[in-house]
């Protein structure tokens, strides 16, 4: 599975950004797709994830400020980012993994900096 995202780039805090990423390949109907993010000097961390039935799971440090949303039929995953403060300043990365087999995928990473 090949994923592809974009958004990102640089906002104020307190502003708001959008990221896609869309999956394309062998994609099991049954699967989680998500974000993680990497800050500067820090190992990756979950942000969130979401099933392709729609449960989802967020780090307590986005929740109430990112959301999470998908499109089954486009493959896509959508993370919708307000409210953000420097301490999301981080490298942002897609992430696919079959529900079946356990087969997953990375995307390449796009920055998302927030800073005045």
């Amino acid at each position: 599975v090949q994923l592809q995202a974009s958004g990102g780039g640089l906002v104020q805090p307190g502003g708001s950004l959008a990221l896609s990423c869309a999956a394309s390949g062998s994609i099991f109907s049954i699967n989680r797709m998500g974000w993680y993010r990497q800050p500067p000097g820090k190992q990756r961390e979950l942000v969130a994830t979401i099933t392709s039935v729609g449960v989802t799971n967020y780090a307590d440090s986005v929740k109430g400020r990112f959301t999470i949303s998908r499109d089954n039929a486009k493959n896509t995953v959508y993370l919708q980012m307000n409210s953000l403060k420097p301490e999301d300043t981080a490298v942002y990365y897609c992430h696919y993994i079959s529900l079946g087999d356990g087969m997953n995928s990375w995307g390449k990473g796009t920055q998302v900096t927030v800073s005045s």
